[in-house]
């Protein structure tokens, strides 16, 4: 979830830990995006900027410490981006080795300036070519060791980059990706706000989940909040279907180390 800072979410974090209190969720985790200095990864509106960090780390703190008293636990994470030009990624790899994360999500946003300019830069015109070397970047991504789960991990499909998205065209190299995943024993997060815009399908597409569960693939869950009326938003119909394609557990993380919980029921 996400906070003022970014420039493009609503409301108190506190008022977010309130409705996961009224939800029944004792754990959260607050992942604004990071800043990156290239202009082209958005700037205002989008994420904040680098001398606000210690701001944004105090904000999620004493979060935290308010959030104690009625059983949320408050962690601070980050939501890092993926990119193919390690030269663009110093600045960011800075600040993942200088601050203290609970957890680090691995964003690829296919829609951002960025990366629609490596896309024009390296020919890459069509839908097909685009998915591909989409899913090959996450590939690299989970490969990289910067990440502990990687997010929305099908967003290509979202805000017109391609304009169909069918999994199983591209089973090959999303397979590839899913399998780098297991190896690097790192996650893929099911993201629910998925269903709130594009496709209004989850984050992944459901016939990716089937491959993840096939291969063994863990899973963190996120509502990807930007206000607090959207905490935990589809849980009791996500987590169901997530049960029946055979996954029994979930993963957040804690100063990045992973801990396992039981898949919750929802009545």
């Amino acid at each position: 979830m996400h906070t003022t800072l970014c420039g493009h979410a609503i409301g108190a974090p506190i008022e977010y830990a309130m409705v996961a209190m009224e939800l029944g969720i004792d754990v959260i985790t607050i992942t604004c995006h990071i800043p990156m200095e290239w202009e082209a990864f958005g700037q205002e509106g989008i994420r904040m900027r680098r001398d606000q960090l210690d701001q944004y780390r105090s904000l999620v703190y004493d979060t935290a410490e308010k959030a104690k008293p009625f059983g949320v636990e408050v962690l601070c994470g980050i939501e890092a981006e993926v990119y193919p030009d390690e030269a663009q990624m110093k600045s960011m790899d800075e600040i993942l080795a200088e601050f203290e994360w609970d957890f680090v999500l691995g964003s690829l946003h296919a829609q951002c300036q960025s990366y629609l300019t490596w896309l024009t830069k390296n020919k890459v015109k069509d839908d097909a070519m685009r998915i591909d070397s989409y899913f090959r970047h996450l590939k690299d991504g989970a490969q990289s060791g910067r990440y502990d789960s990687m997010s929305h991990p099908d967003v290509i499909r979202t805000y017109g980059v391609v304009s169909e998205f069918k999994p199983a065209k591209h089973e090959e190299v999303i397979r590839d990706f899913l399998q780098a995943v297991v190896d690097e024993n790192i996650c893929i997060e099911v993201n629910t706000s998925g269903l709130t815009k594009g496709d209004f399908e989850v984050h992944p597409d459901p016939l990716i989940l089937d491959w993840a569960s096939e291969m063994g693939v863990k899973l963190t869950i996120g509502s990807d909040s930007h206000r607090p009326s959207s905490v935990g938003q589809f849980f009791d119909t996500i987590q169901p279907m997530l049960r029946e394609k055979g996954f029994k557990d979930l993963h957040y993380f804690r100063a990045r180390e992973r801990i396992r919980i039981d898949m919750p029921k929802w009545d």
